[in-house]
């Protein structure tokens, strides 16, 4: 079942739920909410604080059982840290909390924070998502006697605030699109890659399409002859598999020029002839996160009703070696007439998104964003937690960062000086795919930014290191994190009417 929300407006002491979670800052005393609901349980919240306990650490958690009168049966204490910003904080403590819920069983949960604001609301409403999502649908049952219920609702409780409660319920119903826009991208990242092909996408985007009423295009092989998309192509011929564009149309700002959101939608990456170590190969289903960002960010965008018209475009083939894949030297024409050397079969990414970035100036954008796995180099450069953020107008890249920012998922800009371009200088082509190892994340935007031929506004995200994690994050599972829905939705968010 999917994971539902919805808002209580009771004090929280009064509550009636399996387990109540309370997230209190660094050294935060007990909020004066919950003064009766600790007499309740004979000044064990108090003291808990008091004897320092629980001090309110960064996903630190204390969890009290046992209460036997009426109101929450259990009450989970979470930890913020030093709290520089609120929303963030709030979403990370949801998110713990309803991680521990599920391992507890209870079924549902309900998640306090002091002053909670609509924004507030929205972000804890999409941290309880996030923690309580699951993938089980490889998974065989475990005996019946050792199961525990699923974590399948969810509440915010907010007191009267100076949005008011409209304003806090409006919070959980953005909470819920953004949730279920995380959901997509999640699930479609977990699935292993021969599960996940680039039919797939076409299935997710053709169900998108319906249930929400946009247009969808599909190309397959055939037509991407015909378009020229000989760079794309190039990835796509060491397998048998059908590569596919799909393009969702989401049309509610009249007139207005469409933003373009891109994914690059590689379902399994080998390298190609250039081959992978094979130590961790296996995450390489992961290299179609860009692509289930947008398919996620589409979903969130509809169901938020947005004022504003955008394309989500992806492009998604598998890159395998075989007796008729691309081979290092090899030279392909793109679909902008410009031929590329490849130097690196793993560096593939760029070869699909640069004939996408070409493909969607039909749509005369006022603004592209595309989002890729795209480089090793960025992890070097940034780690796992920021996304290498790269744009061709300054004002753009501001304004994407900003929407980082506002959705937890944070960026930071990295250069484009014109000297980085002189890397892809190639002998016989008009450039080739690698710059070599030095800056290598800002050499493959580079690579892109030629395609883009100044068409359009465009920022480049590259999330290599935040689309999934490779171990347990604490407030989220290993695997994927739904790195970059929050950053599309958000910036089209602050485009909309």
């Amino acid at each position: 079942m999917p994971f539902a929300l919805s808002l209580l407006t009771d004090s929280p002491s009064a509550v009636a739920t399996p387990l109540l979670a309370v997230a209190l800052a660094a050294d935060e005393p007990l909020p004066d909410a919950l003064h009766d609901l600790d007499r309740r349980l004979a000044g064990t919240l108090g003291r808990s604080i008091a004897r320092r306990d629980f001090r309110g650490g960064r996903d630190e958690t204390l969890h009290l059982a046992g209460v036997e009168s009426a109101g929450a049966e259990r009450v989970l204490l979470v930890g913020m840290g030093k709290v520089r910003d609120r929303g963030p904080a709030v979403r990370r403590a949801a998110a713990v909390a309803a991680r521990a819920a599920a391992k507890l069983g209870t079924g549902a949960i309900a998640f306090y924070a002091p002053a909670l604001d609509a924004g507030g609301v929205e972000q804890a409403g999409i941290g309880l998502a996030l923690g309580a999502w699951r993938y089980d649908e490889l998974l065989t049952p475990a005996p019946e006697a050792e199961r525990r219920a699923p974590l399948e609702q969810g509440a915010v409780v907010a007191e009267s605030g100076a949005d008011g409660a409209d304003g806090a319920a409006g919070g959980v119903a953005a909470a819920e699109a953004i949730a279920a826009g995380y959901a997509v991208a999640r699930r479609l990242a977990m699935m292993p890659g021969n599960v996940c092909t680039p039919d797939t996408f076409v299935e997710t985007g053709r169900e998108l399409a319906d249930r929400h009423g946009m247009a969808l295009t599909v190309l397959g092989r055939t037509e991407l002859e015909a378009e020229g998309m000989g760079s794309f192509l190039s990835v796509a011929q060491g397998t048998p598999q059908d590569p596919k564009l799909v393009a969702l149309e989401y049309r509610r700002g009249g007139d207005a020029r469409p933003l373009v959101l891109v994914g690059k939608g590689l379902c399994f990456d080998s390298g190609g002839i250039n081959l992978k170590p094979g130590e961790g190969m296996f995450n390489m289903k992961f290299d179609m996160c860009g692509a289930a960002g947008v398919m996620g960010a589409m979903e969130a965008i509809a169901r938020l009703g947005l004022a504003v018209n955008v394309v989500g475009v992806i492009g998604s083939t598998t890159n395998m070696p075989s007796g008729t894949a691309m081979k290092p030297g090899d030279v392909v024409r793109a679909m902008s007439g410009k031929t590329i050397e490849n130097h690196n079969t793993d560096a593939e990414g760029r070869l699909v998104l640069c004939d996408l970035l070409h493909w969607v100036k039909r749509y005369e954008p006022a603004a592209v964003v595309d989002a890729a796995t795209l480089t090793g180099a960025v992890v070097i450069a940034l780690g796992h937690t920021a996304v290498g953020v790269f744009g061709s107008d300054d004002a753009l890249t501001q304004e994407v960062l900003a929407a980082g920012r506002r959705a937890s998922e944070r960026g930071w800009e990295l250069p484009m000086f014109d000297e980085y371009r002189e890397q892809l200088k190639s002998d016989v082509a008009d450039l080739k795919n690698v710059g070599g190892r030095a800056a290598g994340a800002i050499t493959a935007a580079w690579f892109l930014r030629a395609f883009v031929d100044d068409a359009y506004p465009w920022v480049h995200l590259d999330v290599a290191g935040t689309a999934y994690a490779e171990t347990d994050l604490g407030w989220l599972p290993k695997g994927p994190t739904g790195t970059p829905v929050g950053t599309f939705v958000e910036f089209v968010r602050g485009r909309a009417g």
